[in-house]
């Protein structure tokens, strides 16, 4: 068994510390580090901790390592930095090939986990109690008016929690407060709506020479894309980033049976979509003024999907309320989505059917938003019932 080399603790002190300048002080909460020399060759380790005390268990489990010696049942148990921790599990989720909006998602409500346990006062993932995370959990009220997102923002939070829980850095999982998910109205928009929609475009749309996002278009084009955008939605059924984010050579010319269709996956679920659309509408998409990436119909030069995305929302919002369409702070262009489901259902397209042109993943999903909208389904219902009303025939007797 060799000789563990000398470990010294010493602190890099971030700017604006009252204590720079001495390295070894104790009481400030910067990060801490090791240094040894061994073999003639020097060496330094992020200790992966602002506290001292912390500071020197790990110093004595680096001990243990140099020296060849089992660690110790204290240093099994001892507690984890949680900014280390979290970026463990972020690496994890970055091997299991996660994608990168997702891994995003991750890192940024992580990031304000860890914020908020500094503000506490803790830097340890054993230090995270149900307490701590129902004050986090109250935090996101106002960053999330969205109680859909809350509960998304939840179940990562939870997914890195258990993460800690598999690894042994935690005896038990700290509770998350439950958060009831309010259902999202479906909203459609009636044909004197969507009539004022489109009406409203040009007032909308200001000149955009001076605005980054729609710098290659003029006001004349920028107000015919929106509207191509618009009624691409509303006779499609696709979502906003579906819509934004869709290749030109996705709108296929079908010659066998003489219509357009749209044939594209969800981003969201992966789901294969395949859903015709008027003529008039596939050529004004088609004929719609390119921005800066041609190969996109409604891509903005110098953003991805999401970015883009989140930019056009952004202007639907100022067409809506041009039209004078008050949403109550829900999805404003899921509208056109309710809209081209509520339509098919009206006319009697199976529910089933509008599952598949929707996109979902389960027909339960298309009923849960849907169900009352089905007047097709409710009418041969109602003529099954009343059917039974008849007085039966007599029968004859010999």
């Amino acid at each position: 068994m060799s000789t563990a080399p000398l470990i010294t603790i010493f602190v890099r002190h971030s700017d604006g510390c009252k204590y720079a300048g001495d390295e070894f002080e104790k009481r400030c909460r910067c990060r801490k580090h090791f240094r040894w020399t061994q073999n003639g060759k020097q060496y330094r380790r992020k200790a992966g901790t602002r506290a001292w005390a912390e500071a020197e268990q790990g110093k004595r489990e680096l001990e243990d390592h140099l020296a060849g010696r089992a660690p110790s049942a204290e240093s099994e148990n001892s507690a984890r930095d949680l900014g280390a921790c979290v970026s463990v599990f972020l690496q994890d989720k970055q091997v299991q090939g996660i994608v990168p909006n997702t891994l995003g998602k991750y890192t940024r409500e992580l990031a304000r986990l860890q914020a908020y346990c500094e503000r506490q006062g803790v830097y340890t993932v054993q230090g995270i109690t149900r307490e701590l995370l129902t004050g986090l959990c109250a935090t996101w009220e106002k960053a999330y008016p969205s109680t859909h997102t809350r509960a998304q923002a939840r179940e990562r939070v939870r997914s890195f929690l258990r993460y800690c829980y598999e690894a042994q850095w935690l005896q038990r999982i700290p509770a998350l407060p439950k958060i009831k998910i309010d259902e999202t109205p479906t909203l459609p928009l009636s044909p004197e709506e969507f009539t004022r929609l489109l009406a409203a475009i040009p007032d909308a749309c200001p000149d955009t020479a001076k605005r980054s996002d729609h710098k290659s278009c003029t006001v004349a084009g920028r107000a015919a894309r929106m509207r191509a955008l618009i009624r691409l939605m509303r006779y499609s059924g696709l979502a906003i980033r579906d819509a934004v984010g869709l290749p030109r050579g996705r709108v296929i010319r079908d010659n066998a049976k003489g219509l357009y269709r749209i044939v594209t996956s969800r981003q969201k679920t992966g789901t294969d979509v395949s859903v015709p659309i008027p003529d008039d509408v596939a050529t004004e998409v088609l004929n719609a003024p390119a921005d800066c990436a041609p190969e996109y119909l409604f891509l903005l030069g110098g953003a991805d999907v999401v970015e883009s995305a989140r930019r056009w929302t952004t202007d639907f919002k100022r067409v809506f309320e041009g039209a004078g369409l008050l949403n109550g702070g829900f999805m404003i262009s899921h509208r056109l989505r309710d809209t081209f489901a509520v339509d098919l259902l009206e006319k009697g397209v199976p529910l089933e059917e509008v599952s598949k042109l929707l996109g979902h993943e389960s027909i339960k999903t298309t009923e849960k938003s849907y169900s009352k909208w089905m007047k097709g389904r409710q009418d041969r219902l109602d003529s099954l019932v009343t059917g039974t009303w008849a007085t039966p025939k007599k029968r004859r007797t010999k």
